[in-house]
């Protein structure tokens, strides 16, 4: 199996970068999944430092139920588990049919370029 690694990119053109990715995905050759956000507001919003925590237990760990993510992070379960669901749909982390929760990506990359508006 090829191993999934992820790029978190920024662009408030997300048609333009619609546009990119529908051209890699044309490719035979597995390019990775792209996770963009439309401005920095937003990617701060979303993926806030507790939330890297997760992510940054569950990778490489294989399937871990959210009780063992909490403990990992030192956090409350219930608390965990609402970032998990905000992770999960944002596709950073997987669920499991067993109720686990799984980071498939074994690496990621941010790619965020800010300029003057």
């Amino acid at each position: 199996m090829t191993e999934r690694y992820l790029t978190i990119t920024l662009h408030s053109d997300w048609k333009g970068a619609l546009r990119a990715m529908s051209k890699a995905a044309k490719s035979d050759e597995y390019q990775g999944e792209v996770l963009n956000f439309e401005s920095p507001g937003h990617f701060f919003g979303q993926l806030s430092e507790k939330r890297w925590d997760i992510v940054r237990a569950a990778q490489g760990k294989g399937e871990l139920s959210v009780r063992e993510l909490a403990r990992a992070v030192e956090r409350d379960v219930k608390r965990v588990h609402e970032d998990v669901v905000i992770l999960a749909e944002l596709g950073m982390l997987e669920r499991t049919e067993a109720g686990g929760v799984i980071c498939p990506y074994s690496s990621m990359h941010i790619d965020m370029y800010l300029k003057a508006a």
